[in-house]
């Protein structure tokens, strides 16, 4: 029976995946969207048209904002989602293999910065964006970006998080937070986010 189970969740949409907005709204000063994943047709098909979401919605949503995309990173531990052939061939496409539920380890954060300059670097004279995506958009995504803001763009710890929350329209779960160490910077104690 397990092996049913697991072929199931293979081939269903996320937990918890309806219940977030699929993305959020440009972090101010930065080329951050935070988005939750976009998913392949065939697991779209499984929610009403009105849920679904899939990279045709987010380029659509972005062009709503007059945004463009430039970089997707995807946090996700799977490659169940989306593929690759799927990607819009203008935006670039990099896949940072990151545990769920869990803080993101030390090379995880490293791909990461390392991946956000390389594109910072190359489109010094465009606006275009960074899309992060985990699953829901919110703890992988939400920690690596802030740890991208507090290490490299000098911003405090709850800055940084309360920037990204406020703009990703869901919150990062504080005990996903409290136990990692993204308030290792400050002499406070951790406070509520």
């Amino acid at each position: 029976m397990p092996s049913s189970r697991k072929k199931k969740e293979k081939n269903s949409v996320p937990e918890r995946w309806l219940d977030y907005v699929p993305v959020g709204q440009r972090i101010p000063g930065t080329r951050f969207i935070a988005f939750k994943v976009p998913l392949k047709p065939s697991l779209n098909c499984q929610v009403q048209a009105s849920k679904s979401f899939g990279l045709w919605d987010l380029l659509d949503s972005l062009e709503s904002q007059n945004q463009e995309l430039g970089l997707i990173i995807d946090l996700t531990y799977t490659t169940r989602y989306y593929s690759l052939t799927d990607v819009p061939r203008s935006w670039s496409y990099i896949k940072i293999l990151t545990e769920g539920r869990k803080v993101p380890s030390d090379a995880a954060i490293l791909s990461f910065k390392r991946a956000v300059r390389q594109f910072l670097k190359e489109n010094q004279d465009n606006d275009k964006l960074i899309g992060v995506h985990c699953t829901h958009g919110l703890n992988r995504t939400g920690y690596l970006v802030c740890r991208y803001l507090i290490d490299v763009d000098g911003l405090d710890p709850l800055t940084a998080v309360e920037l990204f929350n406020s703009h990703r329209a869901s919150r990062i779960f504080s005990r996903f937070v409290s136990r990692s160490n993204i308030w290792k910077q400050t002499d406070t104690d951790t406070p509520e986010v």
